[in-house]
C-alpha cells in the first residue's frame, strides 16, 4: 500500500493538488472500469483515506471524492476540508450510502447539454 503522511493544512493542500493533478492527467472514460491506481489516493496520519477521480464521457465530466475510515464515518468537517480543495467548478453532492458505512462519496457533475442525445 502506498501511504502519504500529512501534517498541517499546507500538507492537505499539497496532497489535494497532487490528487487533482493525477485525476486531470488520467481521467477515466465512462463507462468506468473501477480499477483506480494509487496516484488517486492519499491517507492522512489519523487514518482518513481520500480518493479523487475524474470520469469523462463525450457529454459529461464527473468529479468524485471518496472518504473512508476503518473505525467510523468521516465527519462533515473532514470531508469539507478536502472537497473545497479537490472539486473545482461545481458543487459536490453527497451520494446516498449504506447504513453503518464508514465511507462517504461526493460527486460533482459537469454536463454539456449541446452534446447530449435528445430525450425521446
Amino acid at each position: 500500500m502506498f501511504e502519504f503522511k500529512l501534517d498541517p493544512m499546507t500538507d492537505f493542500e499539497a496532497a489535494a493538488a497532487r490528487l487533482r493533478a493525477a485525476a486531470e492527467a488520467k481521467p477515466m472514460k465512462l463507462p468506468v472500469n473501477r480499477r483506480v491506481d494509487e496516484s488517486h489516493h492519499a491517507i492522512t496520519d489519523d487514518g482518513l483515506s481520500v480518493w479523487f477521480t475524474i470520469q469523462v464521457s463525450p457529454h459529461s465530466r464527473i468529479q468524485e471524492a471518496i472518504f473512508e475510515r476503518m473505525d467510523r464515518m468521516p465527519t462533515d468537517e473532514e470531508c469539507e476540508r478536502w472537497l473545497h480543495l479537490l472539486v473545482v467548478g461545481a458543487e459536490p453532492i453527497e451520494a446516498p450510502g449504506l447504513p453503518g458505512s464508514t465511507t462517504r462519496r461526493f460527486e460533482a457533475f459537469d454536463r454539456s447539454p449541446d452534446r447530449e442525445a435528445p430525450l425521446a
